[in-house]
């Protein structure tokens, strides 16, 4: 075994400082909740009006101006800050009772009210940031300017990973995904090894591009090859002290492992009708993202640490209630099938799911209203997003909004307490998980965020 291999599976890094290596020496920094995640990003801003936060109030106020009061002087983006008038736009859908509790779910989403009682729907997040690349940016590296190391790739660095033939951080895209664009860059690794950077599985018979051996050409002497390779970048590594070597090294040695793994996990033929019943017939078509939630999961049974979806075209700005449909429908059986699945199969209680967008959209429409039609904008000051499995309280709603969803008024959860939470419950204190470059000491929060404990089981 070459000492690249030998140094992944202790779990230690090359060519640290002594500092570096008394920080992920700590790690975890106490017994963790969760020993996977999977996070289910909504890119755009799914409307908090249509899924989880119910106003009833809105239903007799439909046209009538936002209060000034209300709308105070937050900021609007240049898309409604011309307008002359913000008139408010109840929702067109309905809103019933569900679980032990009673939580308001819309009809949107009857899948996910079925599985309401292992919800914790927060109601209360926020962010600063009003356009798309800067918050959803800042929600996957906290900070709103690219560079930084996403979540998977922190989790990566600080925990490792408990399967040696498939990458720790897996991410998946839903295909034919339009409205807002996704960058490589936000499941980056920034600056940490180039090995922690999320490895995108995509449709097709090259699920890893570059994966395969080329055509006509049997690999018999790919073993042989590495090991020559491993030797001249062992001699550069030994003479220059760059920790880049060995990463790279590090992943032609997962690459030729993968050719063997990622066959196997992609092969579907051995689920049996009934998961694709569950899962709903858009799991059978490969990158739909009925399909990736199953792909999922069986990552999620291989130990994959961290999987990452990503649902495109939630920027309802005209013709909300047509769209927000149509995008409820794609991702609504999928999640409910994700928890159920995991739960059966013994696995929710040590996996954390996250649904979620960057931000909310407000109350009043964006261009023209009427009782049948209208748009929102973003609204970064208050949406929702919710939580379940590890570690996290199952049937509860946390923190709540005023009458118009558009000011927290108990309990509000910024994008950095969120992420100290996630890491709370991975078993890291987010203050204490750091990683120097160009002389300062970074981490996932930055400068801020608070574990929000009243969610904690």
């Amino acid at each position: 075994m070459w000492a690249g291999t030998e140094l992944l599976a202790s779990g230690k890094k090359p060519n640290t400082t002594s500092l570096e290596a008394d920080v992920l020496a700590a790690l975890p920094h106490f017994a963790p909740k969760a020993k996977r995640v999977v996070y289910l990003f909504m890119s755009g801003g799914p409307s908090q009006f249509e899924t989880f936060d119910y106003k009833p109030k809105l239903y007799n106020m439909l046209g009538q101006d936002l209060p000034d009061s209300v709308r105070g002087n937050q900021r609007l983006t240049g898309m409604s800050a011309s307008q002359s008038r913000f008139p408010i736009a109840p929702s067109l859908y309905k809103f019933n009772a569900h679980g032990q509790n009673n939580t308001m779910i819309s009809e949107l989403l009857p899948h996910t009210a079925k599985v309401v009682d292992e919800l914790c729907i927060i109601k209360s997040m926020y962010t600063e940031h009003i356009n798309h690349d800067p918050a959803i940016t800042f929600f996957q590296t906290g900070h709103q300017l690219p560079g930084r190391p996403s979540i998977g790739s922190w989790v990566s660095y600080g925990l490792g990973s408990d399967n040696q033939n498939l990458p720790s951080f897996i991410v998946l895209v839903t295909k034919n995904g339009g409205g807002q664009p996704l960058y490589s860059r936000l499941w980056g690794n920034g600056f940490l090894p180039t090995k922690h950077q999320g490895v995108q599985f995509r449709n097709g018979k090259d699920p890893v591009l570059y994966l395969n051996n080329p055509e006509n050409y049997d690999g018999a002497d790919r073993r042989e090859m590495l090991d020559y390779l491993n030797k001249l970048n062992s001699l550069q590594a030994d003479y220059y002290g760059d920790p880049e070597v060995d990463a790279k090294l590090a992943q032609y040695e997962m690459a030729f492992r993968m050719q063997t793994s990622i066959p196997e996990v992609m092969d579907m033929s051995d689920e049996p009708d009934e998961v694709f019943e569950l899962y709903g017939k858009d799991s059978r078509e490969s990158g739909t993202f009925a399909a990736n939630c199953l792909m999922a999961r069986k990552l999620l049974e291989k130990d994959v640490k961290f999987v990452q979806l990503y649902h495109q075209d939630w920027d309802h700005h005209a013709a909300l209630p047509n769209g927000i449909q149509s995008q409820c429908q794609k991702v609504d059986q999928g999640c409910a099938a994700l928890i159920t699945d995991l739960k059966r199969r013994g696995l929710l209680e040590d996996t954390l799911v996250i649904w979620g967008g960057e931000f909310g959209r407000t109350v009043y429409s964006q261009g023209k209203l009427s009782p049948e039609n209208y748009g929102r904008d973003h609204h970064p000051r208050a949406f929702s997003m919710w939580m379940a499995g590890a570690g996290v309280k199952a049937g509860i709603s946390y923190g709540e909004t005023d009458d118009f969803s558009y000011n927290i008024v108990k309990d509000p959860v910024h994008v950095h307490d969120f992420q100290a939470t996630l890491m709370h419950l991975l078993g890291i204190d987010h203050e204490r998980f750091t990683f120097k470059t160009q002389g300062r000491r970074y981490r996932l929060t930055d400068l801020s965020g608070k574990v929000v404990k009243d969610i904690l089981a």
